[in-house]
């Protein structure tokens, strides 16, 4: 049986139980409110806005002699970025400063910079530029390993250009898979439910702590509350690689692939796990495919003994590690099993 809690009415009117009355739920609304305040005054002088420019080719009508007139046209983007030196080192996207012809950088107290690109990696969407200053506010840098489901987090950056607005939620999945525009996939993608706008790409996603836990890269626009951010540990393994080659280095094999379902009689003859393999569709150039002397309509099973299912497998094993170094390619042709050594070579434009 259920216990009976006799009402009673309050002065105001309402009505209560008698006994110990429950927390004001003031109370929980004012820790939230000074959590999030204690983090914006903490973070927001280390949130910058970033304005480019690019000079993009135009085909404007005929010139002389009856010839497409090629010409060049301004176009200018903003995002956000967060300072993580005093020295003026700023963490934003890739896709924020790609190609950029000039980067000016507004701090939060108002003053204009010159910005120079260090490097960016657009398969990890992160960028490093740097503005010529000392002592300046650094953000700090935390552990997203450290991240559970649920906790609260503050996404703070310059969504439409309107600057340094703060947005709160929690993180509401981690391990998430997200493309960048160079066709890799980005793995450990935290996802949130802070609102994310155009804009706000570069700029930090904070913990309660007032720690740098994300680089907030996308949003799905066409959903609500569904918006995701670059893992700092990634950041900053990227950003250290970045200031000092200026340049992250990715293996290649030269080839153009698509994944291919496996017949069950070749699966089960060759002993393979999984259902599919990736079958070279080209080769390109003179590169490592070539040199190894592989050939069109061969399926790729294996990489250096590690089970290969899709393109996206072959990405996270051709790393910067990988180049130069002899690899172990276990391939299917004409319903042969074999293995072939191949010497992967850098993915050229990086």
């Amino acid at each position: 049986m259920g216990m009976i809690i006799p009402i009673s009415m309050a002065a105001n009117g309402s009505t209560q139980p008698n006994g110990n009355s429950s927390p004001h739920d003031g109370a929980l609304l004012d820790a939230y409110s000074a959590a999030v305040i204690e983090v914006v005054d903490k973070v927001s002088p280390t949130v910058v806005k970033i304005d480019v420019s690019h000079h993009l080719p135009q085909r404007r009508g005929f010139g002389p002699q009856r010839r497409w007139r090629q010409e060049e046209e301004n176009v200018s983007g903003s995002g956000s970025g967060v300072l993580f030196t005093p020295d003026g080192f700023i963490l934003t996207n890739s896709h924020v400063v790609h190609h950029a012809a000039a980067i000016t950088v507004t701090l939060s107290e108002g003053r204009n910079f010159k910005a120079s690109l260090i490097g960016d990696d657009p398969f990890t969407d992160l960028a490093v530029i740097r503005i010529d200053g000392q002592n300046l506010p650094a953000a700090t840098l935390g552990d997203s390993q450290a991240i559970r489901i649920g906790q609260l987090v503050i996404a703070i950056g310059n969504p439409f250009g309107f600057q340094a607005t703060v947005t709160a939620g929690v993180v509401s999945a981690l391990g998430r898979s997200l493309r960048a525009g160079g066709g890799r996939l980005i793995d450990n993608v935290i996802q949130t439910d802070a609102a994310l706008n155009p804009g706000n790409s570069g700029g930090p996603l904070v913990n309660s702590r007032g720690e740098v836990i994300g680089i907030n890269t996308a949003m799905i626009p066409w959903a609500q509350g569904i918006c995701f951010s670059i893992p700092v540990n990634t950041a900053k393994f990227i950003a250290a690689r970045l200031m000092k080659d200026g340049r992250i280095a990715r293996a290649a094999l030269g080839i153009g692939g698509q994944v291919l379902e496996i017949a069950k009689p070749a699966l089960r003859a060759h002993q393979l796990s999984g259902s599919r393999g990736v079958m070279i569709a080209s080769i390109e150039g003179n590169g490592a495919a070539k040199k190894a002397n592989l050939l069109e309509g061969d399926v790729i099973v294996e990489f250096n003994d590690t089970r290969v299912e899709s393109i996206d497998d072959l990405h996270r094993l051709l790393t910067s590690d990988a180049v130069g170094q002899e690899a172990k390619l276990t391939i299917l042709r004409l319903e042969k099993k074999f293995s072939v050594v191949v010497v992967p070579e850098e993915l050229p434009g990086q």
